[in-house]
């Protein structure tokens, strides 16, 4: 089966200290802590990402909803099963799931540089390991269609998660 889309998207590492400590956030007043929406909380490669597919954040009525059953043009929250989206990333460390108004559906992630390479070569057999924040091995942002991936693994790494992407092959764009 030949799919009519490649995507590669890899936003260059943004300033982290400041992404996080920096420009993003309410000032921190006492009736406000805890209370920040996940949408101020993001790293500005990511929230420029929103901002440039035009993405919502899942809404809690939303909550819980098979992927299938989300609109369009949303954001949220999940691990590889990929059952159900969540409107905020929570106490684990889930991955940054987009479902575009095309209705495409993209893990998104920070990975190593050797990982985007490996990625735009387009072998076959390949594993890419994405990280829900970016550190200094993972700084780029990246984001790669649920459709080819053939395998999503989460392994605990400290207090977060890794995510092991197995891609076979990325389909051929067609003219």
């Amino acid at each position: 089966m030949t799919l009519g889309y490649l995507v590669v998207r890899v936003i260059p590492p943004t300033n982290f200290a400041e992404s996080w400590i920096g420009g993003n956030q309410t000032p921190n007043r006492q009736s406000e802590v805890g209370k920040l929406p996940e949408i101020e909380t993001a790293p500005k490669d990511v929230l420029a990402l929103r901002r440039e597919h035009q993405l919502r954040p899942l809404s809690e009525l939303e909550n819980g909803t098979q992927i299938q059953g989300i609109p369009n043009g949303v954001y949220g929250f999940s691990m590889c099963s990929l059952i159900s989206l969540r409107p905020r990333r929570g106490n684990t460390s889930s991955l940054e799931i987009h479902k575009h108004h095309d209705g495409i559906v993209y893990y998104v992630g920070y990975a190593s540089d050797d990982d985007v390479g490996k990625y735009l070569a387009r072998p076959k057999n390949f594993h890419i390991l994405l990280f829900p924040h970016p550190w200094e091995k993972a700084p780029s942002l990246f984001e790669i269609p649920v459709d080819f991936v053939s395998k999503c693994e989460e392994r605990p790494l400290g207090d977060a998660y890794v995510f092991d992407l197995f891609v076979t092959s990325i389909p051929e764009l067609q003219s």
